[in-house]
């Protein structure tokens, strides 16, 4: 394999332990021993079990949150919740090991890598939905945090749940979270589904625009001039919105790029000193050697010489 391609393999590796046994009851002896590998090779690449595990937590939390952002993109507010939720789900059951490793009490190897903290950054997204919702109903913006982690703490834990359950469909289990979240227990719809902006996505990746016209139930938008201009900020709005998420995914990256150079070169130097240290070791053990040597070859010639009279007599 290549550097990368043994990177991967231990990555996927750990994954699958951390996910089964937990931070504490994995060894790098145990990564080591199902990739085929020797222990130096899973330091060489991460400088322990620790720096593993803060990778795979890293890349759980950005794949959840990448689908979520993405959820978060569509402009009616019933849609983002809809299509949030059933992000949600769709990652737990397309990476039920990613989720169980979130949801783990978080190790301190973790760094900030933990559950709690996902959902905070969730909530801090869903909360400037929340706070034009309320604007715009003549509610105070004020409440959005609150309400935020209510409606995301109310999600992650029904997913929690559904993880090990995983009955009924996680479009049926979305409608029904979206609709305690929407109507509330008084307006509840006894028969909830997807609206058909949902529903007819075929994946988190259909545009903004398909899904609000499908949301409306009309064509392209061909209505008076305040409707435009106020399509026109709509739009403008989302743009906006995918250019801040882009510039965090940039940045992101670059964090992300500048951690794996530092970590890189921190495991080369303690592999440089290794090295010296080995090398200072088998210096030591030469000169022990020829020193020994040395002894025997002087012991022989006193030997020799105090048996030759021996021989003359």
């Amino acid at each position: 394999m290549t550097g990368k391609e043994r990177r991967e393999q231990l990555i996927l590796i750990s994954r699958t332990l951390f996910a089964q046994k937990g931070f504490d009851g994995t060894s790098i002896e145990e990564i080591a021993a199902t990739a085929n590998v020797s222990k130096p090779v899973v330091y060489e690449h991460f400088g322990g079990k620790e720096g593993v595990y803060a990778v795979v937590v890293d890349r759980e939390m950005q794949k959840l949150l990448g689908m979520i952002t993405e959820a978060l993109t569509a402009s009616h507010s019933l849609v983002k919740l809809e299509r949030a939720a059933l992000a949600l789900l769709q990652y737990i059951e397309e990476s039920s090991e990613g989720f169980r490793i979130l949801v783990r009490d978080s190790h301190a190897a973790s760094g900030t890598g933990t559950f709690a903290s996902l959902i905070s950054e969730i909530a801090s997204q869903v909360e400037d939905v929340l706070a034009d919702e309320f604007a715009a109903r003549g509610y105070s913006p004020g409440l959005a945090p609150m309400y935020s982690q209510m409606l995301v703490g109310m999600v992650a834990l029904t997913g929690q749940w559904w993880l090990d359950v995983r009955k009924p469909g996680r479009e049926e289990v979305a409608a029904h979270v979206v609709n305690l979240a929407w109507n509330g227990l008084t307006g509840l719809n006894p028969q909830p589904a997807m609206t058909k902006a949902t529903a007819m996505a075929p994946t988190m990746t259909t545009t903004v625009a398909t899904c609000d016209q499908a949301a409306a139930k009309v064509p392209a938008p061909r209505g008076s001039d305040k409707e435009l201009r106020e399509l026109d900020k709509v739009r403008e709005r989302e743009l906006k919105e995918a250019e801040k998420i882009r510039q965090r995914e940039l940045r992101e990256a670059e964090k992300a790029r500048v951690r794996e150079l530092k970590e890189r070169e921190r495991v080369l130097k303690e592999a440089e000193k290794e090295r010296e240290r080995l090398l200072k070791e088998a210096e030591k053990v030469r000169e022990r050697e020829e020193k020994l040597r040395q002894r025997e070859a002087r012991l022989a010639e006193r030997a020799a010489r105090l048996g030759h009279p021996d021989q003359s007599e």
